[in-house]
């Protein structure tokens, strides 16, 4: 056996070796999470993300890191709610991480717009903004098919009663986290423009 052949025996072996160990780490990770899921989160957010009232975000298909930072929002006070810092106090980085890729694995269908009329007036100011009161575009930030960053939310999908409720709160500047952009952004908007503006997305 040459050394060059040793060499990369023991290279390839390595690699079988950490990919083995990445993908027994994924599986302990999605049972943690499955395990909290089962224990806690599913009461308000269903078992698979689906949510089981339009009050509740829908969770399946959202950015981890995003869910994740949420978590650790909600956990430092960051973002208040009383509910969500209790459910949260006890979990770890590590778990928050485990949680939010748990939950953008799995699907997220989409569904049509109870109210397309209303619908197609919220894909305007979605698409192209207000130019007359000045609200900003929101693709700008949350991209075309409103499937956010790592750091932005995923819309698209999202219950509208959800969302309207998140940009009142901005509008309020009662959300206190991520607020900095959205509070210039929702102090333009009217209400016809935030129940649009959600209806549009609950049917991306």
């Amino acid at each position: 056996m040459t050394k060059q052949y040793a060499s990369g025996a023991r290279w390839a072996a390595g690699m079988a070796l950490a990919c083995f160990a990445a993908g027994a780490a994924a599986q302990a990770d999605e049972a943690r999470a499955r395990k909290i899921v089962s224990g806690v989160c599913f009461v308000c957010h269903g078992a698979e993300g689906e949510s089981s009232s339009e009050q509740f975000p829908r969770l399946a298909g959202q950015n981890s890191e995003y869910i994740a930072k949420q978590l650790d929002n909600f956990k430092s006070g960051k973002r208040k709610s009383t509910a969500m810092s209790s459910m949260v106090e006890k979990l770890t980085p590590d778990e928050m991480a485990a949680l939010g890729k748990y939950f953008e694995k799995m699907a997220a269908p989409a569904q049509p717009p109870k109210d397309p009329a209303l619908a197609a007036v919220g894909g305007y100011i979605y698409q192209h903004g207000n130019r007359y009161s000045g609200v900003p575009a929101c693709v700008g930030c949350h991209g075309p098919a409103a499937l956010g960053t790592a750091t932005l939310p995923r819309l698209a999908g999202q219950f509208a009663h959800y969302t309207e409720a998140q940009l009142k709160l901005f509008n309020k500047r009662e959300r206190t986290n991520d607020n900095a952009v959205m509070h210039a952004i929702t102090e333009k908007m009217t209400a016809l423009e935030m129940a649009a503006v959600a209806e549009y997305l609950s049917g991306k």
